[in-house]
């Protein structure tokens, strides 16, 4: 089965995000679960973290359909050592909140150079901050998200990405998620079934498909290989709708949650349905 959602706002309490996916019909979603504009946040109150519990099962939903989306002002890469710790101790957060809340994944953005250092060096740094957050937490298992290579941010190439897994010391609590309008603005074209195959062949040679736990579905007002990071709705950019029914038609990327993160959060119920259409699904 494909786990089929959008990112729902979390907006009077994280309790609320599986009933707003509920209300477009998802079967997976993705949130924050804390202001993903600031550092500090209040911590999650029990009554929270038994309403979102209770709420998930009432929904239907396991911990492997929701992935939890960390703050955008971290940097794990960050040249910087004081400011790369300021990011950890944030990500460490946001590590401990998906925990709490009996959840699975935390999907991150890999990070930034600042075109201070050299790539090797942003990786080395990405990893060990990972390794650091592994060894001070039980569970939760990091989800680099692919990115569309924009300013000076990693993870535009999966060569990069790899980079970062093979540094990190405990594979099991690492993965990835790939977004398909920020691949297509790196370079990665999957608008023709030959080459959406060749996408996913090149993936799994230099990643390994067994790191693939995730999707950000995405059309892109972006053009092809422009490393701008621009979403629309599906269908209506320069991506198109072959290559989500291609992602849908794919046996193996079944049971893994699969989001929408488009422009238009009106018409997420029928984008929701017509990948359920192409994944051959009931609505």
């Amino acid at each position: 089965m494909k786990y089929i959602g959008a990112h729902v706002s979390a907006a009077g309490g994280v309790e609320n995000a599986p009933l707003n996916a509920t209300k477009i019909g998802a079967t997976a979603f993705a949130m924050f679960t804390k202001n993903q504009k600031r550092w500090e946040a209040k911590p999650l109150s029990e009554d929270n973290i038994r309403k979102f519990k209770e709420n998930m099962e009432a929904g239907g939903f396991t911990s492997d359909q929701v992935l939890p989306h960390d703050g955008y002002l971290i940097n794990l890469g960050h040249p910087e050592e004081e400011k790369r710790e300021k990011s950890l101790n944030a990500f460490m957060d946001e590590v401990n909140r998906v925990e709490l809340l009996g959840l699975k994944y935390l999907n991150f953005h890999p990070g930034s150079h600042l075109k201070q250092i050299p790539e090797e060096e942003c990786i080395a740094n990405v990893a060990a901050s990972l390794n650091t957050a592994i060894t001070n937490s039980k569970s939760c298992i990091m989800v680099i998200e692919t990115t569309a290579g924009q300013g000076s941010n990693l993870g535009w190439r999966f060569e990069q990405i790899a980079g970062i897994i093979a540094q990190v010391e405990n594979k099991e609590r690492v993965a990835v998620c790939i977004d398909t309008c920020h691949i297509f603005a790196a370079g990665y074209d999957m608008r023709t079934e030959e080459g959406y195959k060749n996408v996913i062949d090149e993936f799994d040679r230099i990643i390994g498909l067994k790191y693939l736990k995730a999707f950000h579905l995405n059309d892109a007002k972006s053009e092809f290989e422009s490393r701008v990071d621009r979403h629309h709705s599906l269908g209506q950019g320069n991506i198109g709708w072959d290559t989500f029914r291609f992602l849908m038609e794919d046996s193996r990327l079944e049971g893994i949650p699969m989001v929408l993160e488009t422009v238009d959060p009106d018409i997420w119920d029928k984008e929701i349905s017509r990948l359920k259409e192409l994944a051959g699904e009931s609505v």
